[in-house]
């Protein structure tokens, strides 16, 4: 309110001292600062109504109820309990589908070898030893690819058990493609 008085003041200071002889100038100059005045004091007035908007909503805000630094350390230690013991309950879930899976490989491991051993049992027995009754003198030969024990044997005149024996081979049905032989010759 004074500052309206104010303003109020100064618009008729401004007419008396046009009226005294001042110029027509100074007057529209005063009337433009009045103006400007005029209008700074309304934003001045938006400005104060919402600081007083703002200042209201800070007091209902403290009016409210906070939480407590303990109530805050036991809401905390209620969630740390609640996440370990969910922890343990997955660690357990874990080691029982992994315990699971063991017996099972376990049990396909176990099958895998009985299948092994039972193939070994039908299996017909390798040579081991050998006779060095064989004749010493001879060839090397090259197998080729189709080539048997027996057909190379047949192809050099040769007896088949003479060209194990010397060459030591324990599965005649093993021999390789590039692989040398000796073929005893002339008994």
């Amino acid at each position: 309110m004074r500052i309206w008085i104010l303003i109020g003041m100064m618009g008729f200071s401004a007419v008396a001292h046009a009226q005294q002889g001042g110029t027509a100038y100074e007057l529209q100059s005063l009337r433009a600062d009045l103006q400007l005045l005029q209008q700074r004091v309304g934003e001045l007035a938006l400005t104060v109504e919402q600081l007083n908007r703002d200042n209201a909503a800070l007091q209902a805000k403290a009016g409210q109820s906070y939480v407590t630094l303990e109530q805050m350390n036991r809401a905390i230690a209620d969630l740390n309990h609640s996440i370990r013991a969910s922890l343990a309950e997955q660690k357990n879930e874990t080691l029982s589908q992994v315990s699971a899976q063991l017996v099972k490989l376990g049990k396909q491991t176990q099958a895998a070898i009985d299948a092994v051993a039972k193939n070994q049992a039908t299996r017909p027995v390798i040579q081991t030893n050998f006779s060095e009754d064989f004749p010493k003198e001879g060839i090397n030969y090259t197998v080729q690819s189709g080539d048997s024990l027996a057909i190379i044997a047949k192809k050099n005149n040769a007896k088949q058990q003479d060209i194990i024996n010397a060459n030591k081979i324990s599965d005649p049905s093993r021999i390789r493609v590039g692989q040398t032989l000796f073929i005893p010759q002339g008994k």
